[in-house]
């Protein structure tokens, strides 16, 4: 998990809309939104102490604050881990609570969007805004390790999106959502697609408010995902298997996927879809309305 192997100790997040619209995030701010992201986390000392503090970041500075000794006795290992692991997400969780509050009093649909890398998550995305925009209105973040791609085709389809890149860290927080919707300022009844690093494990952990967990697997990846990464499938919602129009070329067995997803999770809802042919998109369309209450 993220807490043992420590991918976002000294990650520079940044978030950002997409470079030819990026001026209209320079306004005024608050003495507390002066800061791109304050990421609290923990420190373990030689002597086992368990320093917690955050990075503030600013123009011109970078600035430790509220940093305080929350264990003084030497501890072992395991102890330590457990005890930063707990730390983390109870953080996590509160700053999840509060997005949520936010979603339902806005009447926001807010997904989260998780696969591994290049199963279509974004051009799933891209069809879906296209075809529904006329219907509902949409706002996106993006979140990727580097560059605006993704949000630029977000763009593209006159969406407004803003872009969150983890340098190190392999998933989005709560925080960073938090700070995102700074800038965004999505509409009243909306959906918010919140579009994850690609990986099938760490964002199973962290909560960021969302309505629902949609995990996304591409007949390129084998049916035995679901078996193999459980834990992201059980937190999910919903799954869509993508690139469908590829199964004629592919020894991939769909009953199988399914019924490995099933297994794990018999609650989770299944779409086939292809976002090239639009074979399926309609029941996919259609749960969208229904739970946006559009």
């Amino acid at each position: 998990m993220c807490i043992d192997c420590g991918c976002s100790t000294g990650a520079n997040i940044k978030i950002s809309k997409p470079e030819s619209i990026e001026n209209q995030i320079e306004k005024p701010q608050t003495e507390q939104q002066k800061y791109s992201f304050a990421n609290a986390h923990s420190h373990i000392l030689s002597d086992g102490s368990v320093v917690t503090h955050s990075h503030k970041i600013t123009k011109d500075k970078h600035s430790h604050y509220n940093e305080e000794v929350v264990e003084q006795k030497s501890l072992r290992p395991t102890t330590k881990i457990v005890s930063l692991e707990k730390n983390v997400l109870t953080v996590n969780d509160n700053l999840a609570l509060e997005n949520r509050n936010f979603f339902r009093k806005q009447n926001i649909l807010a997904l989260n969007l998780v696969s591994s890398p290049g199963a279509g998550k974004t051009t799933l995305l891209v069809r879906t805004i296209k075809e529904l925009q006329t219907e509902i209105s949409f706002s996106v973040i993006e979140g990727d390790q580097s560059t605006t791609k993704d949000a630029e085709k977000i763009k593209a389809t006159n969406c407004d999106v803003v872009q969150i890149n983890t340098d190190t860290a392999c998933h989005l927080e709560a925080k960073m959502i938090q700070e995102s919707l700074n800038h965004l300022k999505p509409k009243k009844n909306s959906i918010l697609a919140i579009e994850n690093v690609g990986n099938l494990v760490c964002p199973a952990l962290f909560d960021l408010g969302e309505y629902a967990k949609v995990v996304i697997l591409s007949v390129t990846e084998g049916e035995d995902k679901p078996i193999k990464y459980p834990h992201m499938f059980r937190a999910s919602s919903v799954m869509i298997l993508t690139k469908i129009d590829l199964l004629p070329y592919l020894d991939f067995d769909v009953t199988s996927c399914i019924n490995y997803a099933l297994n794990v999770n018999p609650k989770l809802k299944v779409f086939q879809v292809s976002a090239v042919t639009g074979e399926g998109l309609k029941d996919w369309f259609n749960w969208l309305k229904k739970s946006s209450k559009i």
